[in-house]
């Protein structure tokens, strides 16, 4: 098992774009266990990028079934060299994020997508998704971006919340 430490901002690392994985290797697996671990260890969240714990690569795992609000979903996933294809409709949604962890904010996302990536066996998938899921799947795909939840907040007056603490 490997967790790793999330960056936090405003950690530099986390504006960083990632660059596209050219296959497979030992290298690009391992960071796939590690964001699965540091994931599942977390207890809380339903999505990391390889950006977040440090690594400059192209890959997210997401597992929307975490949150119990989220009916349709894929289950786990694990996203190499994703691409939004197309995407419809709009939702306001509140997103928070362990690179953020003292706030929470108001985003505009799309309400359904469809996204393109590689899976763990490098092999192509194509899936739509909605709701939860789909707003879970462009704020990872963000990280991959250089772009945080706190860049695409409505307003940073009136739609950025400090988290509460609770004891």
């Amino acid at each position: 098992m490997a967790v790793r430490e999330v960056l936090v901002y405003p950690d530099t690392r986390l504006k960083e774009m990632a660059e596209d994985v050219e296959k497979l290797d030992d290298h690009a697996k391992q960071v796939v266990r590690d964001l699965i671990d540091t994931m599942e260890e977390s207890g809380h969240s339903t999505g990391i990028a390889a950006t977040q714990i440090g690594e400059k690569l192209r890959i997210v795992v997401a597992d929307a079934s975490k949150n119990k609000k989220c009916e349709n979903n894929h289950g786990r996933l694990v996203l190499i060299n994703p691409e939004i294809l197309k995407w419809e409709g709009m939702l306001q949604f509140r997103e928070g994020c362990m690179s953020v962890p003292d706030y929470t904010g108001n985003v505009n996302r799309a309400r359904k997508i469809l996204i393109k990536y590689n899976d763990e066996n490098f092999e192509e998938k194509v899936i739509e998704a909605e709701g939860f899921e789909a707003v879970l799947l462009q704020h990872e795909t963000d990280h991959l971006d250089g772009t945080l939840f706190i860049d695409r907040v409505i307003s940073k007056r009136t739609d950025l919340f400090r988290r509460k603490k609770y004891k």
